[in-house]
């Protein structure tokens, strides 16, 4: 990678408003987002965030594409691969006390195609994560084991999304909500995958999970924030179920014991982007 280039995008970088941004737009990889939900997110007022974008842009670490009306600004993870690999093995001479952090921890063989740890999170885990650990469960064959939590404490499970699992012919009995931090202790699975199935969720600062899982995006609006009659809204939560069926249904279809961890993780990345495409159409 050209000196001059690694120096703008360290220097670049070297801000923590724009680390901040490029942190955030990394999580929802290879997404994009809009610039008000980073504003948001961040805290950052409009004018900040517009200039914070704009050097990340001209350092060539993020790109940014219209639809419609919207701007979407992504993580070039193409510029993000050069610079890291331009750190670990160029000034870092691909010295194996510094690289072996950065190699994830593999299961026992045997187990990778019939024991997955996958954790999906969501805001409140009243819906989206509960639809998305029941049907992994259901749809996995005993291939996984599906968890869920959210990252607001205090929240319960919604009813409608209760009514909507029951009537596709899940079991309800056992499913709770659950806290992120009962994932986050001494002792409790090492997850292979974990999902976040909200926006607000791919934006909250959660510490690297043990073990470097692979991530996925698979945002989906909240369908508790729906309005009208009941029957209105409970459309709502199945067509939410039914975005979330399609994109499990396609994930438990991989040839898991045939890719590797870089050819899992950008199908995981085109489930999510598929889906998000299909839904907008």
């Amino acid at each position: 990678m050209d000196m001059n280039r690694t120096s703008l995008a360290f220097a670049t970088l070297g801000h923590p408003g724009r680390l901040a941004v490029f942190r955030l737009l990394m999580r929802f990889a290879p997404q994009g987002v809009r610039p008000t939900e980073i504003a948001v997110a961040l805290g950052l007022k409009q004018n900040t965030l517009s200039h914070h974008l704009a050097d990340l842009s001209a350092a060539g670490l993020v790109l940014v594409r219209r639809d419609g009306r919207s701007l979407f600004y992504a993580a070039d993870l193409a510029m993000t691969e050069a610079l890291i690999g331009h750190l670990a093995l160029d000034i870092g001479r691909a010295r194996p006390d510094l690289l072996s952090p950065l190699v994830p921890a593999i299961k026992d063989p045997a187990m990778r195609d019939t024991d997955f740890d996958v954790l999906f999170l969501c805001s409140g885990n009243s819906a989206r994560s509960i639809f998305a650990e029941a049907l992994l469960r259901d749809l996995g064959q005993g291939k996984f084991q599906a968890f869920s939590a959210g990252t607001r404490p205090g929240t319960a499970l919604n009813p409608f999304a209760l009514e909507v699992l029951q009537r596709n012919g899940h079991d309800i009995t056992g499913l709770r909500s659950k806290h992120i931090s009962e994932f986050q202790q001494p002792g409790t699975p090492v997850m292979d995958f974990v999902f976040t199935v909200c926006d607000t969720a791919a934006a909250e600062e959660c510490p690297p999970w043990p073990g470097q899982p692979i991530t996925g995006h698979w945002g989906l609006p909240d369908p508790v924030k729906a309005t009208g009659t009941d029957a209105e809204r409970a459309l709502v939560f199945g067509q939410t179920y039914a975005a979330l069926r399609r994109r499990i249904a396609a994930f438990v279809e991989l040839p898991f014991a045939t890719l590797s961890r870089l050819s899992l993780q950008a199908r995981v990345d085109a489930i999510g982007g598929d889906a998000h495409a299909g839904e907008k159409a």
